[in-house]
């Protein structure tokens, strides 16, 4: 379980209040409107942003003062943070090494997680040569491999088209079951919550919403659901 106690975070004259937990082994959608604090929140949970108050726990373990690396969690941002001038299978292997001195068994998980998410025979090429979907593909295999039983996804594909999106939300499932990975993802987009999420969970006014199985949420939609929707 993924807890946050009476976590509380603060930056400038914004200010976020969570006590809740994600269940393990499931997909969370994280949903709010912009500016509510939903990638805020994310980077509170990997270590990128302290909190001003409060404890984050990992299967009852206080992560709170650990750095980012030491973490067990991985986190995908929007841009994919795919180094240019890399290879694909060199932006892959920063998952294991950062100074890319890989093994010959991590050079084999390397090119197995390449397969997995269907881009085998492309290690050699770099992130300008593959299509936006495959750049997804490529930055969502750097996180598998990096082995961490949490992922955190920051609209990371929010870039494609409808096609490519529900492709990669497609595999993101998919894998998330075969590896028994515990997801909070955050998406703008209601549908992307239903298609694959077991759990939701609203930020609004300034506090995290505890989650809930989300087609019984949208089936009778809260008071904050019904005003992000509109």
């Amino acid at each position: 379980m993924l807890a946050l106690e009476d976590l509380r975070v603060e930056l400038g004259d914004f200010t976020l209040a969570a006590d809740a937990a994600f269940v393990e082994g499931r997909i969370t959608a994280l949903m709010g409107a912009s500016g509510s604090g939903k990638s805020t929140l994310l980077a509170a949970i990997a270590g990128f942003v302290a909190p001003a108050s409060g404890r984050i726990r990992v299967t009852g373990a206080d992560i709170t003062g650990l750095p980012p690396g030491e973490r067990p969690l991985s986190i995908l941002f929007q841009d994919q943070n795919l180094f240019p001038h890399l290879t694909v299978a060199r932006n892959i292997g920063l998952g294991l090494r950062p100074d890319l001195r890989l093994s010959a068994d991590q050079r084999a998980a390397r090119d197995a997680v390449l397969d997995r998410v269907g881009l085998t025979g492309l290690g050699d090429r770099l992130p300008r040569d593959l299509s936006g979907g495959q750049q997804s593909r490529a930055a969502l295999a750097r996180a598998l491999l990096r082995g961490r039983p949490w992922l955190l996804l920051d609209e990371p594909f929010s870039a494609l088209g409808p096609a490519l999106r529900a492709e990669m939300l497609a595999l993101l499932k998919e894998t998330a079951r075969g590896e028994g990975l515990s997801v909070v993802m955050v998406t703008h987009a209601p549908e992307d919550a239903l298609a694959i999420a077991d759990e939701t969970a609203l930020v609004s006014d300034g506090r995290l919403i505890a989650p809930v199985p989300t087609r019984a949420l949208f089936d009778a939609p809260t008071p904050e659901l019904r005003a992000y929707l509109g």
